[in-house]
């Protein structure tokens, strides 16, 4: 018997828990059309971020170091999949919609600038008076405008719930409105996972990134509650850390996480017993968390990472190089527009030109913005 998406939908249905999404019961699209007949609604949404342009540049994109920094550290792409992988483990544990999480894990992060978020924080500030710059935003207009691959509309017409699990990022945007919802209802269980995961994978590989440049040494942690329970757990008493034993910590540090999030999700739904999606969304706070007291050891890690390997002196030489490439082309082709290439002068009677140049600039990789500005800086290279 051959699983097409009438055997797949039954599946779901048979399978997840009732506070899930079933694709069968999705809101369906902005614009009308068939469905595949051999994957669900939310399997053809993480099919079709995928293959969008947006997705593969995210290879070229930081997410600490630049890309010419080394070919070992994790850029968007890298980030992206982890965030997607672990997501799936939560919600097969949790029997919510593991293809739901998985779209919303792969599209989180489609709206980053070049250069991480000394690229989004200097398109914020040159973007003050125009509406501000935020890669959540951004991302939910790559998939409804920016991306161009169907005749018929703009952006990749994804399901309802796949955008919704973009809106309810904990950000301080907000994109509720956009899509006519009520700001104040929480995300789906799927929505609060792949939201959750986003930090919980962000902050264990940043670390990893950390150890391996030697921007951190493993006694610079010995006061991090979490590091000494993931040292224990993994028997290591300190030293000389070699590659294997790196491994097997942040692997140790993952676990830790989502253990944690597993058994406090677990009690959560027990004492509230939801019967839907509905249910999850009226709470007064997200039924996916950690415990007290993990999220107490994760928050002084982060604290640690913010003070020790973000402002790191490499890492700000890096994040102000950024911010001078960022913000000299935005001002060149502000006062220039006709440098703009013909297709996207052609967005600005509609878009304004501050939005124009900040989606131009926001959709290039690193080495694609490092060329650009060399095109425009460089006597020698040519336009």
């Amino acid at each position: 018997m051959l699983f097409d998406r009438a055997r797949l939908e039954h599946l779901e249905e048979q399978s997840l828990a009732p506070y899930a999404i079933a694709s069968a019961h999705s809101l369906g699209r902005e614009h009308r059309e068939q469905e595949s007949a051999n994957r669900t609604a939310f399997q053809r949404d993480r099919d079709r971020i995928i293959h969008s342009a947006a997705f593969r540049r995210l290879e070229y994109k930081t997410q600490v170091f630049v890309f010419d920094e080394g070919d070992y550290y994790r850029t968007r792409l890298t980030h992206t999949l982890e965030v997607a992988q672990i997501g799936r483990t939560i919600a097969r544990a949790l029997r919510i919609n593991e293809d739901l999480v998985e779209a919303i894990c792969l599209a989180h992060d489609l709206g980053h600038p070049p250069f991480g978020h000394a690229g989004e924080d200097t398109l914020h500030d040159l973007m003050q008076d125009d509406g501000g710059f935020n890669h959540n935003q951004q991302s939910y207009r790559v998939v409804t405008l920016l991306e161009e691959r169907y005749a018929n509309w703009a952006g990749l017409n994804l399901t309802r719930e796949t955008l919704m699990g973009l809106a309810k990022h904990e950000t301080s945007i907000n994109l509720s409105e956009a899509l006519g919802v009520d700001p104040h209802i929480r995300g789906s269980l799927e929505a609060q996972v792949a939201d959750l995961t986003d930090e919980l994978a962000y902050t264990a590989h940043d670390l990893d990134d950390g150890l391996l440049a030697g921007l951190i040494q493993p006694e610079d942690l010995d006061n991090v509650e979490i590091w000494r329970l993931v040292c224990s757990n993994v028997h290591w008493q300190g030293g000389r850390m070699q590659e294997v034993q790196r491994h097997a910590l942040i692997r140790e540090l993952v676990g830790v996480l989502v253990n944690d999030v597993l058994a406090t999700t677990e009690a959560n739904l027990s004492r509230v017993q939801p019967a839907s999606t509905a249910e999850v969304q009226k709470q007064g706070s997200n039924l996916v968390a950690y415990s007290v007291t993990m999220n107490g050891m994760r928050l002084a890690l982060r604290h640690f990472l913010y003070e020790r390997m973000y402002n790191h002196y490499r890492v700000v030489r890096m994040q102000q190089r950024a911010r001078r490439f960022v913000s000299e082309m935005f001002a060149t082709l502000k006062r220039t527009p006709a440098q703009l290439p013909p297709e996207w002068q052609g967005r600005i009677e509609s878009r304004g030109l501050a939005r124009t140049i900040a989606d131009y600039i926001a959709c290039m990789t690193d080495r694609s913005a490092l060329l650009e500005y060399r095109r425009f800086f460089d006597p020698s290279m040519r336009p």
